[in-house]
């Protein structure tokens, strides 16, 4: 990667997934982006090379991993998850989650963390709600633990923001 006239690094969590390689190539697609770069957590897979990404593998439940991808980023998109797999689930989910926050927290460098959730920590397709569901409506995981992962996720995030003045969001992607 070239730093110069950089104007901001893009750390991404769960980069090889659906959402993960969209997002990348419509960044690397846009013109009013060329100033940013990615760096990709990989586990399980590889992104194709690319002059402006970096690929760093690891394990998200590995602090040494996660502070390594995280050195120097600007931005996180964290999308990492282990769906319903109960044995990876808390690990991926609050293990990683939290060493994310905390290498977010002591970064000198980071302006923006984006988590992108789902409708699962709102249930929103299991559940009935009477009125259309927004930011306010509380958290109601349906069965499984992939549901209750983005609660979790979603809780922790809440917290850094009010205990550390975490520069975060949430969006809920269904």
């Amino acid at each position: 990667m070239n730093s110069a006239a950089v104007r901001g690094l893009i750390l991404v969590t769960g980069a090889t997934g659906k959402v993960g390689r969209a997002f990348i190539a419509r960044l690397l697609g846009d013109a009013r982006c060329d100033s940013f770069e990615v760096r990709a957590l990989c586990h399980n897979r590889s992104l194709p090379p690319h002059p402006r990404v970096e690929s760093v593998h690891g394990a998200i439940q590995n602090r040494a991993d996660v502070h390594r991808a995280l050195e120097g980023a600007t931005h996180v998109l964290h999308l990492a998850t282990s769906k319903e797999t109960p044995d990876d689930v808390m690990d991926v989910a609050v293990k990683g989650m939290f060493w994310l926050l905390e290498e977010c927290r002591a970064s000198k460098a980071l302006r923006q963390f984006l988590l992108v959730g789902g409708d699962a920590s709102v249930g929103h397709f299991y559940y009935p709600h009477g009125v259309p569901v927004v930011e306010s409506q509380p958290h109601s995981a349906y069965p499984g633990c992939y549901a209750l992962s983005k609660v979790l996720e979603e809780v922790m995030l809440e917290q850094y923001q009010i205990q550390y003045g975490l520069n975060g969001c949430c969006l809920r992607a269904p």
